[in-house]
């Protein structure tokens, strides 16, 4: 406790001591009761809120009343602020719910990020650094909570998957069942027995956020919707998505379906290593049957990736129940972030909040490469392989987060590969990871992954080797 002008302060809350809050309590009561009690009807007819609304002009609220009803709403406004003073340091301590997770070389501003709230209307938010994961800003990130429509960028993820696997082409056409053109929602309005290409299919995804195209997808992939959600969770769960839980592919309200602002933003970070992915969600508008009879016109619901510079995702969601959510993604320079709010209360504060969260960043934030998208970062021996050795090729680019200004010299990495490395190696499988250094420090540990399947070597061929080395 400490002595403040109105009595004592706590010092933890920063509010004012109970006497305090009581006496001016009393007082703002009895001045009140003295000035308006005798006022009765025609105060109420004036000042009543549905009176008050009706005067309501732009930005500001006329009040016509005398010259005493001025004066009376002066002293009010006087009595009201002394006791708002005596709140601000527990209001300020309310708000500073963020927190920057992960130690950023170069930081020195960190506490002064912990203390800000870039999106003080969002129920959950979370600021990410793609390349590394790195979170810069969190606010009960980890809260369980409906997704709405941000629930496709599952799926979306797993169509990419499935392209890049072989598993299906952009131009395989894919049916409609009743089922799928039975969603209601967002849609692109699909027609049962209705065919269209998966290239087609992902553009009313994304940017549609279409609940039939989800659907069709999902049967084309799986079979069945339900089939797909076990893929959807089953993917959540490699990706180390502790508080998601899928129960449809689209996001309609259902029981048991959930997941949080960061598992968002590690899904979205995860879909964004598929760099092709953003032809389709930083798109504005296009259009779908163009040459047909009922043309589709397509516009983003993601407003920011025509209005914010170096926005190109990803995705939109609205239900009752979730409010207005976005994961959002941009890139300038070499820096691409991943902003997620949750629980908005409309679309134009989501925006608001999306933006300040990326314009925060490009402001304090660069990155500095490791290895590009295509570089080898080393070759491996693969023992008993039907190739020996097997270059090491970035699928996808390695970088860390650096306050802009902060020292680069002494950043060094170092690849740690599991050894030895025995054939048969599965594309994706985990063989070691790539560490980061600062000096002594280290910055940042990556996974890393074969780039590529290798078989193992038939007994012949190691029986060749084996005489190789032994005449040569």
């Amino acid at each position: 406790m400490k002595n403040g002008w109105l009595g004592k302060i706590d010092e933890k809350s920063g509010a004012a001591a109970y006497p305090c809050i009581a006496f001016l309590s009393f007082w703002l009561l009895v001045f009140a009761w003295n000035n308006f009690h005798e006022r009765g009807q025609d105060w109420r007819r004036q000042y009543s809120p549905i009176a008050v609304l009706k005067r309501f002009d732009k930005n500001r609220i006329i009040f016509e009343g005398d010259l005493h009803m001025k004066k009376v709403c002066t002293k009010l406004f006087i009595l009201f602020a002394a006791f708002a003073l005596t709140a601000m340091p527990a209001a300020a301590n309310a708000n500073a719910v963020s927190s920057a997770k992960e130690p950023v070389p170069g930081a020195q501003g960190q506490q002064q990020t912990a203390s800000l709230d870039l999106a003080p209307f969002a129920r959950s938010a979370v600021l990410m650094d793609a390349d590394s994961g790195t979170v810069i800003y969190e606010k009960d990130s980890n809260v369980k909570l409906p997704p709405a429509s941000i629930t496709k960028v599952m799926t979306m993820l797993l169509i990419m998957e499935a392209l890049d696997d072989g598993k299906i082409k952009l131009t395989d056409k894919v049916p409609t069942s009743e089922y799928a053109a039975s969603m209601g929602g967002s849609q692109i309005f699909l027609e049962p027995g209705e065919e269209m290409t998966v290239d087609e299919m992902l553009k009313g995804i994304a940017m549609a956020s279409g609940n039939d195209a989800s659907v069709a997808m999902a049967e084309k992939l799986a079979g069945t919707e339900q089939q797909f959600v076990v893929m959807m969770n089953e993917k959540a769960q490699q990706l180390g998505l502790k508080n998601t839980h899928f129960a449809n592919c689209n996001g309609l309200p259902a029981a048991d379906h959930y997941t949080s602002a960061h598992d968002i933003a590690v899904m979205s970070r995860e879909l964004l290593k598929h760099s092709e992915i953003t032809k389709y969600t930083g798109s504005y508008q296009d259009y779908l049957r163009k040459s047909s009879e009922k043309p589709f016109w397509l516009v983003n619901t993601n407003k920011l990736v025509r209005f914010y510079s170096g926005a190109d995702g990803l995705k939109t969601g609205f239900t009752n129940e979730a409010k207005f959510c976005l994961t959002a993604t941009a890139k300038r320079d070499n820096l691409r972030v991943i902003a997620v709010v949750m629980g908005e209360p409309n679309t134009k504060t989501r925006n608001a909040e999306v933006s300040q969260m990326l314009d925060f960043t490009f402001a304090q934030y660069t990155t500095h490469p490791i290895f590009k998208e295509g570089d080898t970062m080393g070759t491996i021996k693969v023992e008993k392989g039907a190739v020996r050795e097997m270059p090491l090729v970035a699928k996808h680019p390695y970088s860390i987060l650096l306050k802009k200004g902060a020292a680069t010299q002494d950043i060094r990495y170092e690849l740690q590969i599991d050894q030895p490395l025995k054939a048969p190696v599965a594309i994706g499988q985990s063989i070691g990871k790539l560490v980061v250094y600062q000096g002594d420090q280290v910055v940042k540990e990556f996974p890393v992954d074969a780039p590529q399947s290798i078989d193992k070597a038939g007994w012949f061929k190691l029986l060749k080797r084996s005489f190789g080395g032994l005449f040569s």
